[in-house]
């Protein structure tokens, strides 16, 4: 295969994995990330604002749905990520190539089937949930314009993977500002020119969508591998590597559904502690939401430099990623927390004028404040483990956190309320690094050997 098949950057991957190199790919990736959280507080700003903390609330839930069904298949961009940066590190542009076309078929077949069956997973959703029930109303209005952007959404997901796996991160920083560039401008548009109301942020979200697809798609075409052969459907249909997708995004699937019943959980009881604790726990999570995309970002480099690494079967480069990621995620962390304290009333007044709901974030701020030291190892560890393709230690992982995290709720939220229900999400976000921790051994162990020295350098 000739180096001019290959797309830009792939059969470097021997390079060092330097500070430099890691935060040339982390930077574009944070800034990247940390739009959808941007987002997310402006939809949570625009509801805020209306009369009633139902929209708020409505938000709230209708959002969590959305995590549910979308977070659900983001196996779609990390399971893409991990056999992209393998295939790239490998020099494999045919691998490149299937592995994308495998994906996105994946993900409109599921966002066709989350059309086909929007009325009864809405009402099943918002249903068990909970919340009053001006906030289910509110949350079924948004949910319903917002669900037509479900193909676009899932294979959004397939494409952000490419980009990451190739190492194409300004490409990705370019299609995540362009979505929610337009989401923005929409939801003004929909909510205060239109006066749609809550249905108009959801609509905002579908165009966005939309028009993020067609940017990726053509994105797609541009950097496609140049003197391959023809794309053969045996090729496409392959037993083996079917069969390992499907492992993969099983694994995945689970991981991400145990972590989102983590959070489901928390809504729901916070939900029975009245609307306007709901609400302000909704507006705490955007503190979490954010600072989990931007230390994200350096989870995305390990992904792909531990992919790429493993494609090679390079270990002193995979160790080289570990280390140099972790260093960076961990000081990331600490300027998140550090931010928090210092900001966090001045964050909070600015996401709601409702002197209740206000009040009552401001009384667990701290939980939001110091979560960043907590969690910041579980993020880049999954980074780790899903650029090797360790999907099975993965959802091990995520299982025993969350039945730690579901047994700290029963045993904390009746005696200490909602301190108590915020000190059992903390220790979930203690668990999932110290578990994935403990099987980082193995995985080194599963790496390729040492690259030898030169003759030269052995004598």
């Amino acid at each position: 295969m000739s180096e001019s098949a290959l797309p830009l950057g792939a059969g470097s991957v021997s390079a060092a994995v330097t500070h430099r190199r890691v935060l040339a790919l982390a930077f574009p990736i944070v800034l990247a990330n940390l739009t959808q959280p941007i987002l997310g507080a402006v939809d949570t700003a625009v509801a805020g604002h209306l009369d009633g903390t139902q929209y708020l609330g409505g938000v709230a839930l209708g959002g969590l749905f959305f995590n549910f069904v979308f977070w659900g298949f983001g196996f779609l961009r990390m399971g893409t990520t991990g056999l992209v940066a393998q295939a790239h590190g490998a020099g494999d542009a045919a691998g490149i190539r299937l592995n994308l076309l495998r994906a996105l078929i994946v993900a409109f077949a599921l966002g066709a089937a989350v059309l086909a069956l929007q009325v009864p997973l809405l009402s099943f959703a918002l249903s068990a949930l909970g919340g009053s029930d001006a906030v289910r109303a509110t949350a079924l209005a948004y949910s319903h314009a917002r669900i037509w952007s479900a193909p676009f959404a899932l294979a959004n997901y397939v494409v952000l993977g490419y980009l990451l796996g190739v190492q194409r991160v300004r490409l990705a920083l370019v299609a995540q500002v362009f979505i929610n560039a337009v989401n923005i401008g929409a939801v003004l548009l929909y909510v205060y020119g239109f006066g749609w109301g809550i249905a108009g942020i959801g609509a905002a979200t579908a165009t966005a969508d939309a028009c993020g697809f067609a940017l990726g798609a053509w994105m797609l075409w541009r950097l496609r591998p140049r003197g391959l052969a023809p794309l053969a459907v045996r090729a496409l249909a392959d037993r083996v590597a079917l069969k390992r997708l499907i492992v993969l995004n099983r694994d995945i699937f689970l991981r991400t559904l145990c972590l989102l019943g983590a959070f489901g959980w928390f809504a729901h009881l916070g939900a029975k502690q009245g609307d306007a604790t709901l609400a302000a726990n909704a507006l705490l999570l955007n503190f979490q939401t954010f600072m989990a995309y931007g230390l994200d970002g350096f989870a995305h480099a390990a992904e792909a430099l531990v992919g790429a690494a493993a494609g090679a079967r390079d270990r002193r480069a995979f160790r080289q990623a570990v280390r140099v990621t972790l260093f960076w995620s961990a000081l990331g962390a600490l300027l998140f927390a550090l931010a928090y304290w210092a900001a966090g009333g001045w964050i909070v007044a600015r996401l709601t004028d409702q002197a209740e709901i206000r009040a009552v974030a401001l009384r667990y701020l701290p939980w939001a404040a110091i979560s960043p030291i907590v969690s910041v190892w579980g993020f880049l560890l999954d980074g780790v483990f899903i650029g090797a393709t360790q999907t099975q230690s993965l959802m091990r992982a995520m299982v025993v956190s969350l039945s730690i995290f579901v047994a700290a709720t029963l045993a904390a939220v009746g005696t200490f309320g909602n301190h108590g229900l915020w000190f059992a999400l903390l220790l979930f976000m203690a668990a999932r690094g110290a578990t994935l921790a403990r099987y980082l051994p193995a995985l080194l162990r599963r790496v390729g050997a040492e690259p030898q020295a030169a003759p030269a350098a052995r004598a």
